[in-house]
Parts: structure tokens; sequence; C-alpha cells
């Protein structure tokens, strides 16, 4: 099974396209894979601003995650917790099992067991508050990856600019490790190319971008998969 740090450093492009899907449906995540996309991610024990739904816990999604599991091979993340106390041991245990390779989730929601022995590719993300110096050191624990979630809440959905290319580019030469851009902002296809040219080693699509239907997860994937077999 490709694991996420494959996805982004091996995959045949240099542009992965990943989505975070807005509900634990498995006709959400058939509607993305296939109109292209490389990996999926899902959610757990967590409110979720952008799309505006709150996540329960791990067990009123077991069949929902066994049966996204069971529609391909690549990359399947979890966002775990969206508190510090909220990522206990045990429940970090039972991930792996389930068949998710990454897990992704704010560093100051991070408890340091999660840093050890969890049989998953470990992600982290950063918000507008952090001193982007800092992760410079995630490197050097191990982590597969850094999602770069440093819009502002009040800016969601509002479109990219070149001001924002710039910092994702700081973060890629600072990062040790590849940056995943999730689309906090409102991005279009035409962006790829800039954020390709920045660095970025992934794009996260998520409910500002896809919508929350399938019909609209499988055109909208469609377009940036089109314009990333195009551009890169």
């Amino acid at each position: 099974m490709p694991r996420l740090h494959q996805c982004l450093n091996e995959n045949r492009k240099p542009l992965s396209l990943l989505v975070s899907l807005p509900v634990n449906d498995a006709g959400l995540a058939r509607a993305a894979l296939e109109a292209g996309a490389d990996g999926l991610k899902v959610h757990f024990n967590v409110g979720h601003r952008a799309s505006g739904q709150h996540f329960e816990s791990l067990d009123s999604y077991l069949d929902a995650f066994r049966e996204i599991r069971s529609l391909f091979d690549g990359p399947l993340g979890v966002v775990p917790a969206g508190s510090l106390e909220g990522a206990d041991a045990a429940t970090i245990r039972r991930l792996a099992p389930l068949g998710f390779d990454f897990y992704s989730i704010y560093a100051h929601h991070l408890p340091s067991h999660m840093l050890y022995d969890t049989g998953l590719d470990r992600t982290f993300a950063i918000d507008a508050t952090y001193d982007p110096s800092l992760v410079e050191a995630a490197g050097h624990f191990g982590f597969s990856a850094l999602e770069a979630s440093i819009v502002p809440g009040e800016a969601y959905g509002t479109p990219l600019s070149f001001a924002d290319v710039l910092k994702y580019r700081q973060l890629v030469r600072t990062a040790q490790v590849p940056v995943i851009v999730p689309s906090q902002r409102k991005l279009v296809p035409d962006d790829v190319r800039a954020l390709t040219d920045a660095g970025v080693k992934g794009v996260l699509l998520g409910a500002i971008v896809v919508g929350r239907s399938g019909e609209q997860i499988k055109e909208q994937v469609a377009k940036f998969r089109e314009a990333i077999d195009r551009w890169t």
C-alpha cells in the first residue's frame, strides 16, 4: 500500500492531489477517487471550521472508514482530535489496524506519545499564529509532511494571492519535510501552476472547493486533476 511519504516524494507528478472529505461517507470517497484523487483524509473527534461539520468519536465511523479503505490502496489519512486532551494513546493505537496510513493534526493538538510507535506516517499542521522558522525542526522528528494551514479563519474562502504563495514558498524553503497546502482559500485549477512553482508537494482540497455532494466533488477534483496533469 503506497504510504503518504511515497505519494509526496515518488509520485509520477510533482504535485499530489489529496481530498479532505466533508463527511465520512464512502460515496463521497468514491467520487473523489474516480475523479483522480491520489489520497483521502477523514476526521473524527473534531470540529471542522471550513466544512461546519462536527465529527463524532472513532466508533461512530468504523463501518464508513472500513468501506472507504476498501475502495483504494493509496494514502488514507485521519484527523484524530481537535484538542490536546482528545488524542488519547489507546485511540491512536487503533488507527493503523483500521487501514489508516497517516495522521494529520495541529502541532498544538499533538501530544508527545503520538511522535512514536503509531504505525502511521505523521503529518502536522500549523496555523497563522506560528513562527514559520519553527518548522525547520520537524525533520528531526521524522514527520512525513507539513500541512500549511496558515490562512486566518476570517479569510477562508477568498482567492489565493501572491502573498500566500510567498508564504508557502518560505515554508518549503524552511521545512525539512514536504509541504501540503489545504484549500482554506478558494483555490481554482489555475492556482496549480503557482503552487507547483512554489515547491508545494501536495494540494488538499476540502469543502471550500469541493462542496458537499458527490457530483460537486467529482466535478472539482476532475478539474484539478486535469490542471495538475497539464502543468506538472
